[in-house]
């Protein structure tokens, strides 16, 4: 399916707790568009695209790598673990998949160290009962030593001497952390400084000054997609904190995580799930912990692309995407996995939470009133037709088009497009 941009740079954002397909929607939205750019996040993101059956799951690279002659730009706002990376590059290699010139890796960005993934596992395992739900990756420590100013960049990795000064200094202190306070073994400085080394070497002839390259490209009047990795609920400003990712989800992260002016980003458009999914520990009011929700989980492939972790499922939450259409200024949105409800005879949309005598049609901010948040329901009747081979808008079962009509009525915004299955052709479009 063509998509018709006119001209327009495109933020795609998850408008959900994330794995709402934003990956498929990249890939479809690619052919129009000459760069795309993932703009923050890390390998604990997992985008899954089916092409004729065959499944690529992607992790750092944009989805768009699997279109011929794009640029995939991995933006300064991401933290990149090398290892992953170069994984990623080599499994898609062997599906000839190109990978050369048109991958360009930001100079800046942060690294992943196996540091960050020790304390992210020892800082996770000492929650008990209040995990985050985190995927061990390293993420969220890697992120914090960003913020901290104790982070290590990619452009760290070609002054070796500069590099092994800075590593030690931070490995000494890590190590203090880890023998002190987790009493576990230290880490060797020196193992990690010639492993990075060698990955040094293999990444470096994608590395490059992605700022200006962006920015030439917006001069040069290129069409750019923004992607964004995780859901806007995850937000670490604006979702469900502390349960939460540890980078800027929504599209101003586009902003600070690839360096271009706000000014082009023209249009933003959100991606939701005909229901609601999520992984890991947090508030989910309209979530389902009966055979319902294990059939949606089942007939939706709900487990994480990263992690294979099995995702928690419930209706659709209306106060929590209008949320998310908010802090983003989402324009207009895809709605996916439809099909999944093909089996339901009665649908419910969470429309507001009930707090005891508090009624909230906004987002609650803090956590104690999320704990106590009971989902207010509207019913509507489901069509218990087949939609997965639907490919025109007029095939469209009438209480399907009833449920998509009050969905855009209920958050506010156009639906422009369905996904009703996996696969790229698996797409209506209803403008």
């Amino acid at each position: 399916m063509k998509y018709s941009n006119r001209g327009c740079n495109i933020c795609l954002v998850g408008l959900q707790w994330g794995d709402e397909g934003k990956g498929k929607i990249v890939d479809i939205l690619t052919e129009s568009f000459d760069i795309i750019v993932r703009y923050q996040g890390g390998s604990n993101a997992g985008h899954t695209v089916v092409i004729n059956n065959e499944k690529f799951v992607l992790h750092l690279i944009p989805s768009g790598i699997l279109r011929k002659n794009k640029y995939c730009i991995i933006g300064s706002g991401v933290v990149l673990d090398p290892r992953q990376l170069l994984d990623e590059i080599s499994e898609l290699r062997s599906r000839n998949i190109e990978i050369g010139d048109n991958l360009r890796i930001s100079e800046i960005a942060h690294l992943v160290f196996p540091y960050h993934k020790k304390l992210d596992e020892l800082s996770e395992s000492e929650k008990g009962d209040e995990k985050i739900g985190t995927t061990r990756r390293g993420i969220g420590p890697c992120y914090s030593d960003k913020m901290a100013r104790n982070g290590i960049r990619v452009s760290d990795l070609f002054h070796p001497e500069y590099f092994k000064q800075r590593l030690q200094k931070v490995v000494e202190e890590k190590n203090k952390i880890l023998v002190r306070i987790f009493n576990t073994d230290s880490l060797s400085w020196k193992d990690i400084y010639d492993e990075y080394c060698g990955y040094a070497k293999q990444i470096k002839p994608f590395v490059c000054n992605t700022i200006a390259f962006m920015n030439e490209a917006v001069k040069a009047q290129k069409r750019i997609l923004f992607e964004g990795a995780q859901g806007s609920l995850l937000d670490v400003d604006f979702g469900t904190y502390p349960f939460v990712t540890s980078s800027s989800a929504t599209a101003g992260g586009a902003v600070t995580g690839v360096g271009i002016p706000p000014s082009q980003i023209h249009k933003v458009m959100g991606v939701m799930k005909s229901y609601t999914t999520r992984v890991g520990s947090g508030p989910f009011p309209s979530e389902l912990n009966d055979a319902l929700g294990e059939h949606l989980r089942v007939k939706g492939g709900e487990y994480g692309a990263t992690t294979g972790r099995p995702r928690r499922c419930g209706w659709f939450d209306v106060v929590a995407v209008k949320h998310s259409i908010m802090t983003n200024g989402a324009d207009s949105a895809v709605l996916t996995k439809l099909d999944v409800l093909d089996e339901q005879k009665t649908i419910k949309v969470c429309v507001g939470y009930r707090s005891g005598n508090n009624i909230y049609d906004q987002f609650p901010a803090d956590l104690a009133a999320w704990t106590e948040c009971q989902p207010i329901y509207k019913e509507l009747s489901g069509w218990q037709k087949d939609t997965s081979k639907m490919r025109d808008v007029k095939d469209i079962p009438p209480q399907a088009r009833n449920y998509i009509n009050t969905l855009e009525d209920l958050v506010g915004i156009k639906i422009e497009m369905l996904s009703v299955g996996p696969d790229r052709g698996q797409i209506v479009s209803l403008v």
